[in-house]
């Protein structure tokens, strides 16, 4: 029986305090949703316009809905956002971890969606969440509208040199005696920029979260050849995890509905947290999603160094 994802209740308390400190950054009004599911409940933070299309999003792993919304939150303009907390990633959802090795976390997805009545809906999916909606991809396709995968997991691994020097040996010394020159040498090579939140954020999770070593399955082109949703997606150059550059060659292989990439310059696995870059990814997402009649070929693979950063730290 696999353990628990929190290191007790003290543990929990502090990711749900960080929670509301997220979801207090949210300029618009935000409703909690929980719906039952085959492992347990989960919890959904919904935003925007009730007649706009809907948009579930999917946050990274050891983070939360509010985590992600308020990197996306020019999102809730346009649509109605259903943002899913992930079981086992999520302080608000089930204690709960699927297998990364097959289809569960899709057969969790689909109860949530069944749960939210949405028979068919536009996907966005970060880093770990990229994993839960290529595996909704593979288990259920037909659910899809259009998918959107920024960073995401199950697609590549990079260097396990880089991935165990740069950030895993990083993380195991900062865990075993924390201290600030510690939890910078961790976010060092995972954060593009940082600011007042998601350091200590990122402090207080590696201390509140079992970590989860699992590695993601590779997704196989034959498990999503049913796929029929146009899909965007988007790397990052600098990604110690998902290198972009391999990311970017492999995704016409997966994808046959591949719409779009981009290989967003000088990012992290993390990417930028200022104003401007969170406009500019929210309108890169919103125009893919809302095109009509996009060809279903791939695009040109594209490099810009986006705005509000130019890779350094600020």
């Amino acid at each position: 029986m696999m353990k628990s994802a929190f290191r007790g209740e003290q543990a929990k308390a502090v990711l749900s305090q960080w929670f509301d400190r997220f979801r207090h950054r949210l300029k618009v009004p935000t409703e909690s949703r929980t719906v039952k599911t085959r492992v347990g409940d989960t919890h959904v933070l919904v935003g925007g316009p009730e007649g706009a299309p809907s948009l579930v999003l999917l946050h990274g792993a050891l983070a939360s809905s509010a985590h992600v919304l308020s990197e996306l939150a020019p999102l809730l303009e346009r649509f109605r956002v259903y943002a899913v907390d992930i079981v086992g990633q999520s302080v608000k959802s089930a204690d709960a971890r699927p297998s990364v090795s097959n289809n569960e976390y899709g057969e969790w997805l689909t109860d949530v969606l069944d749960g939210l009545s949405l028979e068919r809906t536009h996907v966005v999916g970060v880093s770990w969440g990229g994993f839960v909606a290529i595996r909704l991809a593979a288990y259920a396709p037909e659910r899809i509208q259009r998918l959107a995968l920024l960073v995401p997991a199950g697609v590549v691994n990079g260097s396990h040199w880089d991935g165990f020097t740069k950030v895993g040996l990083p993380m195991m010394l900062y865990r075993m005696s924390p201290s600030k020159r510690r939890l910078e040498a961790f976010v060092r090579h995972l954060l593009t920029t940082t600011d007042d939140d998601w350091v200590p954020y990122l402090g207080d999770a590696l201390r509140s979260f079992n970590m989860d070593m699992r590695v993601p399955a590779l997704a196989k082109p034959e498990e999503l050849a049913r796929l029929k949703a146009p899909t965007l997606v988007l790397g990052a150059d600098l990604d110690v995890s998902f290198p972009g550059q391999r990311l970017l060659a492999r995704a016409p292989e997966l994808f046959s509905t591949l719409a779009d990439t981009e290989l967003i310059k000088d990012c992290r696995h993390c990417p930028p947290t200022t104003d401007a870059f969170r406009h500019w990814l929210s309108e890169r997402i919103s125009g893919f999603l809302l095109a009509s009649g996009a060809s279903h070929q791939q695009g040109p693979e594209r490099m810009r160094q986006q705005p509000g950063h130019g890779g350094k730290h600020q």
